[in-house]
């Protein structure tokens, strides 16, 4: 590395402070018209080829080769002899279609539409909402067998319009169904704001593989059964209204209790869709007279309806003490760019070419024809912008090829695509790395001043790559915010740059072949990213295109030759990573950074040669007390750490508390992992087995986490930039869930073991029963007896020369700081030793530590050992 002997402005990148903005505009996908009313757009889970239309009279359609030129559809079901329809006017029809998270096995979907039906005692050949599983020929998976229909629900509609349909399984498994209040206007049914009635206005959810831990629902004569008596389904025990005697404070007949509900108080939730990265459930409820409503769904929200319209009163009174979830984003009636007549709810962009919209939820009007795209912060809308113009679309989906926005055309029977128009303003990025204004020499890659080499303690798996990094904050007035233990504060205007490259043979450096230039770029807004691409060529590499791009190698590896697919990164893949709550630049932080490089004066400690040159907006002190992750390899740390060290660099930017990940655990190495949801931590989706936990103790078979690490393609882990399995890391999993984790001991487990409950008095994390001074909690992280009270972990401080040293029993998977203070005068001030030894280890052994601290003036000094978790 070059030198670092004091910090200089740079004055060489080219980047431009954000990427160019481009506008929008629909196009018309595939030309050919399969449908004459489409209402739906539906993927089978983990299929990229395939795309299936939903149209209103009852046939669905399916395109087999999306991937081709001339994509061509075919008949995949028709039942328009079932369906109940009319005219494009018309609120009835086939309505919603779903298939299984397990349809490649079970060859199981599910439709919703109109019907004429007879329910006995209430209507004879009328009107019917019908919710039912078909399935695929067995041996043809583009056709549908029209007589294996089973119905779930059967719900008797007295009313042609409100009649929802949207049918999505949650990443939770379940099937969640939209209804509508039933239809006419302003409630005058009064079917909204009850879970005693019948199935309508709000969001049910069912589990539709009957698991033995959930309910048989209520009776109902909606409610189909079976030759044995039973449903067809099943009402998952976590549904919120399960058990429920009271609804809006009045009492209700528990027998009567349709526990379906997940969400309740929706006037026509007519679309809704799953956020696929945070799992987070968006719905457009159509207003009645004067507002259109985009709602999050949340467990047991109540949204209003018809107590409600949007924000504002609606036809019905209230009872008090109702509490209402308001909607993220209302607007009013009209024709201004801001408003419409019927919201189509519509879905979280998350694909690849367009990174403006990523994590933007776009939706529509279907009478104004405004589409927009708007950021929520999870409660309310940050930001709410106009994309394009297009009248009469009623659904919005995602292509499975690339990410893609879709619309379908009710009126047109088209499918859209939302795209970029030719309008761009902002500079455009630079079109080669040596345009960039990063290097002065490309064949060597030596940076111009001002952009600083740097190096980590866990790189994240890139696929065997090997990586280079360096960074600029160009002005050298603006500095970094520096944290011990959270992310660090960067300037607009920092720029980090990481190079690939990857042996073309194993173990030859010079087979080494150089694969892309990264760039991350600081803004006002976030950051956003790009890549340049070398190709054959070393001298200069080219921007790679805006959705990022596959390239194969052949690679000599050993006695075998394979083919490995490098992915470059789509701009939106960049952001996917390059999160706010991952601290935007990823591994720039205190556990990655703390650590030795050679600026060609010998090692240094890299914090501090930064904080030396002035990077940082104070000096960084006590830098022999930050903690520093460890590298899979590093046998000087327990199996425990080095497995937090690699979750917290290879997941931390999603798996935290405001992350986008679906999980409940949290990998940043601060959390210590008794308290991080890993260790038989519940998951958000079981895959239908009640022993799976994100790391199930003493077995691989039931640790999520550990099988997606070890997987590639669809519920891969990480998601993004790699086709190669990281044997290092599965095998570190590996030993530990087998190896350590059955010996291994919670507090819980120790309090049942030495106390026979967690709750009993002498167990509390500070009783002390032993009376020895040291607390439960303390006994349990130093392995002492709490009911012995010679049984006790203890300190041993001895003067030597003009030093002290402080020795203590340094105990396996454990932290140990020795702290000092001037006096036991309250409030006492305990500060670490910020001396070599008392470095933050994580030992695999128990050892005698010794930490030595230097005799000074002060007429006292007073000494404690912290100890902490991993």
């Amino acid at each position: 590395m070059s030198g670092l002997a004091q910090r200089v402005a740079n004055t060489t990148l080219q980047m431009p402070p954000s990427a160019p903005v481009y506008g929008f505009q629909t196009t018309d996908t595939f030309g050919t018209r399969p449908g004459t009313a489409p209402v739906a757009l539906v993927t089978p889970p983990g299929e990229t080829t395939r795309l299936f239309l939903v149209d209103k009279p009852g046939g669905v359609f399916v395109c087999t080769n999306l991937d081709g030129l001339n994509p061509a559809w075919n008949f995949f079901l028709n039942i328009s002899g079932r369906v109940l329809t009319g005219d494009a006017s018309d609120e009835r029809g086939l309505l919603g279609m779903a298939f299984h998270p397990g349809y490649a096995t079970n060859r199981s979907f599910f439709v919703f539409y109109s019907t004429l039906s007879t329910t006995p005692g209430l209507a004879t050949n009328k009107l019917h909402e019908r919710l039912s599983r078909f399935q695929t020929m067995a041996d043809n998976s583009d056709q549908a067998d029209p007589n294996s229909e089973v119905v779930l629900i059967n719900q008797y509609d007295r009313a042609d319009n409100h009649n929802g349909g949207d049918l999505h399984f949650g990443p939770d498994g379940y099937l969640y169904v939209s209804v509508g209040d039933g239809g006419q206007q302003k409630d005058t049914l009064g079917n909204a704001q009850h879970i005693d009635k019948d199935f309508f206005s709000g969001i049910l959810r069912i589990d539709v593989d009957k698991l033995p831990a959930n309910l048989e629902p209520n009776p109902h004569p909606s409610v189909i059964t079976n030759a044995s008596g039973l449903a067809n389904y099943s009402v998952p025990a976590d549904n919120p209204f399960v058990g429920a005697a009271t609804f809006n404070g009045l009492a209700m007949d528990p027998a009567k209790l349709r526990a379906e509900f997940w969400a309740v108080g929706l006037r026509n939730p007519w679309r809704f869709s799953f956020d696929p990265a945070t799992g987070r459930l968006y719905c457009g409820d159509v207003g009645q007279d004067t507002y259109e409503e985009v709602d999050i769904i949340v467990k047991g929200g109540n949204y209003g309806w018809s107590y409600r319209e949007g924000l504002h009163p609606g036809p019905r009174t209230p009872p008090s003490g109702i509490t209402f979830i308001d909607p993220i984003l209302e607007y009013r009636h009209g024709s201004a760019i801001n408003q419409g007549y019927s919201v189509t709810g519509g879905v979280v962009y998350r694909g690849s070419r367009i990174a403006q919209l990523f994590g933007a939820y776009v939706f529509a009007d279907y009478v104004s024809g405004n589409i927009w795209a708007l950021r929520d912060d999870g409660t309310n809308t940050v930001s709410f912008q106009l994309l394009a113009n297009d009248r009469n679309i009623s659904a919005f989906a995602i292509d499975p090829v690339n990410g893609d926005v879709l619309m379908t055309d009710h009126v047109e029977g088209t499918i859209k695509r939302l795209d970029y128009n030719t309008t761009q303003t902002g500079t455009p990025v630079p079109p080669t790395l040596a345009d960039t204004g990063a290097f002065s020499d490309l064949t060597s890659l030596t940076p111009n001043p001002g952009i600083v080499p740097y190096d980590i303690n866990v790189p994240f798996w890139s696929d065997q790559a090997e990586k280079t990094r360096w960074f600029s904050a160009p002005n050298t007035n603006l500095t970094i915010g520096f944290d011990p233990n959270n992310r660090w504060s960067f300037p607009t205007g920092t720029v980090w740059i990481k190079h690939f490259a990857l042996e073309l043979t194993n173990g030859v450096p010079e087979s080494q072949k150089r694969l892309e230039t990264r760039f991350i770029v600081r803004n006002a807004a976030g950051v956003y990213g790009v890549t340049y691409r070398w190709g054959d060529s070393a001298t200069n590499a080219t921007l790679v295109p805006a959705e990022g791009m596959d390239e194969p190698f052949v690679i000599y590896d050993g006695g075998t030759v394979r083919t490995q697919v490098w992915h470059y990164p789509s701009r939106t893949e960049c952001l996917s990573c390059h999160t706010a709550v991952g601290g935007w630049a990823l591994g720039f932080n205190t556990p990655q950074m703390n650590r030795e490089v050679d600026y060609g004066q010998g090692p240094e400690n890299q914090i501090a040669a930064l904080s030396r040159v002035g990077y940082f907006s104070s000096p960084v002190t006590n830098l022999n007390t930050l903690r520093a992750l460890a590298h899979p390899t590093d046998t000087k740390c327990s199996v425990e750490y080095r497995v937090h060290s690699y979750l917290t660099a290879n997941c931390v930017q999603c798996h935290q508390p405001g992350g986008t990940a679906l999980g409940y655990w949290d990998a940043r190495i601060t959390t210590p992992m008794s308290l991080a949801g890993i260790i038989n931590g519940a998951l958000d989706n079981n895959r239908g087995d009640t022993n799976n936990r994100v790391v199930a103790s003493g077995s691989i078979d039931h640790s999520v986490l550990l099988s997606r690490i070890a997987t590639r393609g669809s519920g891969q882990m990480p998601p993004v930039d790699s086709t190669i399995l990281d044997t290092d890391a599965i095998n570190l999993l590996s030993a530990w869930i087998t190896n350590d984790l059955p010996n291994a001991q919670s507090f819980a487990d120790w309090q049942f073991a030495h106390f026979g409950s967690t709750n009993a008095p002498n167990a509390a994390p500070d009783a002390d029963p032993d009376n020895d001074g040291a607390k439960n909690l303390l006994e349990y992280l130093t392995g002492t007896d709490p009911l012995v009270g010679a049984d006790a972990w203890k300190i041993n401080v001895r003067p030597a020369g003009n030093t002290v040293e402080i020795s203590f029993p340094q105990i396996a998977n454990r932290g140990f700081q020795v702290e000092s203070a001037p006096s036991m005068t309250s409030p006492i001030s305990w500060q670490p030793l910020d001396v070599p030894a008392n470095r933050p280890l994580f030992s695999p052994t128990n050892f005698t530590a010794v930490v030595t601290d230097t005799i000074t003036n002060t007429p006292f000094k007073f000494y404690r050992v912290r100890v902490f978790e991993p």
